[in-house]
């Protein structure tokens, strides 16, 4: 697909149009997607985490990136944003399909569910280079073309430009093989005001952009998945942390307290066992 612009449409759109247009370019911006009140206490909650926040220490990451995680403990004011109809009905419209099994001689179809994956705040600033492209549903190891798995959402806290690193998009690189290469050349960059949002599916090929300007550029970002892409049985509430401490180091990473490449169950961006064994740590803040 090509383009001037990435779609883009605002919050009386349609649901149904919504779903059209992830399904065919694999993005879409929506304007005004977060009212002035939200986008507000956002940013007096989320900024001044920021401004402490280490920078990354993974170049992946980026040197001059700064990156908080586990936002609903830290805000009051992201529900409305995971809650938006357009983001969340789209999310439930193109994840949630019906499948079926045979139990004995029964054909029973079933419809997953979908979870809170991951969300974190961002903070590009000045000199920061571009992100590599990637894909964020490579994170399950995923093949493509096929079911979308994430959808995920990136709110702009302050103004998305070419010069401060919006985000880098390839529109329909969702339905691409698993063997052609992103390139910079085919993407385009998600420029938009404060409080509208982008929206894209896991399979599509995206990255911060390069902050060529003389302010920082901060967004926030939340993605859905599938709930199946879980263990079976919750071990985190099943085993008492008290009990998990007095376990080997390997069973309490087959309990869940590790990272799965390429970068699965993290806490904070590090190994989560570090919150088993030290708690009450801030890793980003350090």
């Amino acid at each position: 697909m090509s383009a001037a612009a990435l779609p883009r449409v605002g919050t009386g759109t349609a649901l149904e149009k919504v779903v059209e247009i992830l399904e065919d370019a694999g993005c879409v911006i929506i304007e005004d997607f977060a009212t002035a009140d939200t986008l507000a206490g956002l940013r007096a909650d989320l900024e001044p985490i920021l401004d402490d926040a280490r920078y990354c220490a993974k170049g992946y990451d980026g040197h001059l990136t700064r990156r908080v995680s586990s936002l609903f403990r830290r805000t009051e004011h992201l529900t409305p944003v995971v809650t938006q109809p357009l983001y969340l009905g789209a999310a439930r419209a193109i994840m949630q399909k019906p499948s079926h099994m045979w139990v004995g001689r029964a054909r029973i179809e079933v419809t997953p569910n979908i979870q809170l994956s991951a969300t974190q705040a961002i903070r590009i600033d000045p000199g920061q280079g571009r992100q590599p492209l990637h894909r964020d549903d490579s994170l399950h190891l995923r093949r493509h073309p096929g079911p979308t798995s994430r959808v995920q959402l990136m709110l702009a806290m302050t103004e998305f430009t070419a010069e401060n690193g919006a985000t880098l998009v390839i529109p329909g690189s969702h339905l691409w093989d698993d063997e052609t290469p992103p390139a910079y050349s085919d993407a385009l960059p998600a420029v938009m005001p404060a409080g509208s949002c982008l929206i894209w599916l896991g399979g599509v090929y995206h990255g911060g952009g390069a902050n060529r300007s003389d302010r920082p550029r901060v967004s926030l970002t939340v993605s859905l998945d599938l709930g199946n892409l879980r263990p079976e049985e919750n071990q985190f509430l099943a085993v008492p942390r008290e009990t998990a401490l007095a376990l080997p180091e390997e069973l309490q990473r087959l309990l869940g307290y590790d990272v799965c490449p390429p970068g699965v169950g993290w806490y904070e961006m590090e190994d989560p066992r570090l919150a088993l064994i030290e708690p009450g740590v801030e890793p980003a803040l350090r």
